[in-house]
């Protein structure tokens, strides 16, 4: 196969070519879409308050790990059922629950500001995440063709980074605009619990859209076939080849991620706003590193940009979590973010292509559990690794984890290539 003129294809001509991948977006796709744009902003105002919120009403960072913890290991512990509840239910029902569970979870938290509220609602929350996990990829695949496939896994993802950005942006100013309107400071919890009974608002009328996906008539043959174990049994080595990297991916991830606000803040004495807009430019890093994945990888293979990717990343998580300049770390931060993440809808679409079709809904379920696993348990351990010694040994940790993870990537997937799904079937 020539792939030669490819390569040195214009980018306007590059250009025209993604414009018309996206063009050939389904129309439940775009409905999806339209879902993720809604709630990426949403979620880009919560995830930028929540942590402030919670030390603002005298919780400590334990606290803060032990929340995200819980609905990380909800999420871990309820993947396969969620798996099983999708095939049962439906593709559109179970993103329309999933969708209103998390703005109930996120009401919820604004309403009731105790701790115990926090810990049932972040158990709801896992359930939303879990379910939503489960059928993303699944519900892609369904509503996609071999041609745009790859664009609409990164393209969904990049979207989610992009209005992130505008949440993130518009969450950094949000309680300084409710504050004065309240009389109580901007760093006040009613200023940030007002920000959070907002994003609820936002992630309830993003369930709309979701409510005009048209659904395909699915035979009971065809829902029973989510069969993880068996599944499993049959397919062990390529089940943990596929789990193992993203399992110490999550592990190390969960150690750091949570608690980059906190990070900019404690370490590099940074207010509010700033750190909204730092974290609006990093959702927007990572959307242009999401967007431009897929012609990407139709250059370099797959597995190729997600090793490449991932490996040049580290060493700006190092200056990330070591220098003593802001503006340094910033940087690192953005390139970090775009390059790390851009390959994470590429794998996605390279595993379901791997998978037969009646094992992507356990595998969608099985990696849903790697990646909730360490953002179950690493939060509570860097947590408490914050209040002890501070931030060293929680970026030490992810280093050593993402350095282990990539070469694994290189070791099962790149040094020796596996065959697609539909290739196994032929050859069969």
């Amino acid at each position: 196969m020539n792939t030669q003129p490819s390569v040195n294809k214009n980018p306007f001509r590059i250009l025209g070519e993604y414009s018309s991948h996206v063009r050939e977006f389904k129309p439940n796709a775009r409905m999806y879409l339209l879902n993720v744009i809604i709630t990426g902003a949403v979620m880009g105002v919560f995830r930028l308050i929540f942590n402030f919120y919670v030390l603002s009403l005298g919780f400590d960072e334990s606290v803060l790990g032990n929340l995200i913890t819980t609905s990380s290991f909800v999420a871990l512990i309820a993947a396969l059922p969620m798996g099983y509840l999708a095939d049962i239910i439906g593709r559109k029902s179970s993103l329309v629950l999933s969708g209103g569970l998390l703005a109930f979870s996120i009401i919820a938290m604004a309403l009731w500001q105790t701790e115990a509220s926090f810990y049932v609602m972040n158990i709801v929350s896992g359930l939303a995440q879990s379910l939503a996990g489960v059928t993303m990829s699944p519900f892609l695949m369904e509503n996609s063709d071999e041609k745009e496939r790859t664009y609409l896994f990164s393209f969904g993802q990049g979207l989610t980074m992009t209005m992130a950005s505008v949440g993130n942006w518009i969450g950094g100013y949000l309680p300084s605009w409710l504050g004065p309107m309240q009389g109580v400071s901007a760093t006040s919890s009613s200023a940030y619990g007002n920000s959070i009974l907002i994003a609820g608002v936002g992630a309830a009328l993003a369930v709309i859209p979701l409510f005009f996906i048209q659904t395909p008539t699915v035979t009971r043959r065809q829902r029973a076939v989510f069969a993880p174990f068996q599944y499993a049994a049959r397919n062990p080595g390529l089940l943990t080849k596929f789990i193992l990297p993203m399992l110490l991916t999550s592990l190390g991830a969960g150690l750091i991620m949570p608690f980059m606000n906190v990070f900019f803040r404690m370490v590099h004495n940074q207010p509010d706003p700033v750190i909204g807009t730092l974290f609006a430019w990093g959702s927007l890093a990572m959307g242009i590193g999401l967007l431009i994945a897929p012609p990407l990888a139709e250059r370099t293979g797959k597995i190729q940009l997600v090793v490449i990717t991932q490996a040049i990343s580290i060493p700006f998580l190092i200056l990330l979590g070591f220098s003593p300049i802001f503006w340094a770390a910033a940087a690192s931060y953005y390139i970090r973010l775009a390059l790390m993440n851009m390959s994470s809808p590429v794998y996605q679409a390279f595993v379901m292509e791997h998978v037969e079709t009646s094992g992507r809904a356990t595998v969608a379920s099985l990696t849903s559990m790697a990646w909730n696993f360490g953002w179950a348990f690493s939060p509570t351990i860097s947590g408490w690794l914050q209040v002890k010694y501070g931030f060293g040994p929680a970026f030490m940790g992810t280093i050593t984890l993402y350095t282990i993870s990539v070469l694994m990537y290189w070791a099962f997937f790149w040094r020796k290539t596996i065959k697609p799904a539909q290739s196994l079937a032929a050859a069969d």
